[in-house]
């Protein structure tokens, strides 16, 4: 009986119910909807990005290879939940494997502090073309951008395999129902019927390195950006600089207040209903939205769309 209990106690289930908004079910086609149209819009628009990146001669700067790797990063945030959710919202069925489930939150975790470190590149980027402008060629050289982009990916990689051996080793005490769209550190920290004490300071300290950190850098940036472009005289060079760093600012607001919200609260004020739903934005809607400001915002990426879809055109006439 003693082994049938601690059996109980420690062997992990073989699925989990992922509730999503089984609650409301008159809200479930209308999810579908959106959810499936913003992730043909977040695949569309990403993919557009990385194409006239790698393809267009002029978008061959720093600032674009590190744009072509967030919107990499946005492509497979959408690709590792909204299928799944898309699965579970037309299914009475909402199940996801136990595999399954630790596969999806550790490539959401890792995808998530891959993008804090590239959007504080990207920062460090518009500081030295603004701040440093005669220097820029000579510091934000190719090797360079690659070796911050490399560091963004391994150190992802890192603080998510540690997430990943804490998690997995959390019993549940039978439980299956986990109160989210899809698998996440939180709400599985949430679910354990253990003691999470290790599993909450280690995400709290983890996170909070990888999120305020960049998150100071970006800021400290932006500081020096705003007293150089104080420094312009002339209005049309001010406005030039402030459109080159705007869009970058918006998606970093869309990417970090969501994520502080997310993860930098004590674990006993976390709301799972509120939480599923901020997942839900920062998963789905920012990816969707930031090849869009980009696009919007920036005349060389609009000019690079333009020369590919002429040229695309051209090809298909012949």
């Amino acid at each position: 009986m003693r082994s049938d209990n601690q059996s109980y106690f420690w062997d992990p289930p073989k699925d989990f119910i992922l509730l999503g908004i089984s609650d409301r079910p008159w809200l479930e086609l209308p999810l579908f909807v959106v959810l499936l149209g913003s992730y043909v819009l977040a695949m569309l628009g990403n993919i557009s990005i990385i194409l006239v990146s790698q393809l267009d001669p002029q978008l061959h700067s720093p600032m674009y290879i590190f744009l072509s790797h967030l919107s990499f990063l946005d492509l497979c945030y959408t690709t590792t939940t909204v299928p799944q959710m898309l699965v579970n919202m037309g299914s009475s069925r909402k199940t996801i494997s136990y595999g399954g489930c630790t596969v999806q939150y550790a490539i959401f975790h890792w995808l998530g502090c891959t993008e804090c470190i590239v959007l504080a590149a990207m920062a460090l980027d518009r500081y030295v073309a603004i701040c440093e402008p005669l220097r820029y060629a000579v510091i934000m050289h190719r090797p360079l951008c690659q070796q911050l982009v490399a560091t963004a990916w391994l150190s992802g990689f890192g603080n998510s395999l540690v997430q990943v051996i804490l998690t997995v080793k959390l019993p549940f005490c039978g439980q299956q129902v986990l109160n989210n769209f899809f698998c996440e550190v939180p709400a599985m920290i949430k679910l354990s019927c253990a003691d999470t004490t290790v599993n909450d300071v280690t995400l709290a300290v983890l996170v909070a390195f990888f999120v305020l950190v960049p998150l100071a850098l970006i800021l400290l940036s932006y500081g020096f950006i705003a007293r150089a472009v104080l420094r312009i005289r002339s209005s049309r060079g001010r406005h030039k600089a402030i459109g080159t760093c705007s869009s970058h600012l918006l998606v970093v607001s869309l990417f970090y207040l969501p994520a502080i919200y997310m993860y930098l609260q004590p674990p006993s004020s976390y709301s799972q209903e509120q939480g599923k739903f901020i997942s839900l934005f920062y998963s789905i809607i920012t990816p969707t939205l930031n090849p869009f400001i980009y696009t919007l915002r920036n005349k060389d990426v609009k000019g690079a769309l333009g020369r590919l879809l002429a040229r695309t055109g051209r090809l298909c006439g012949r």
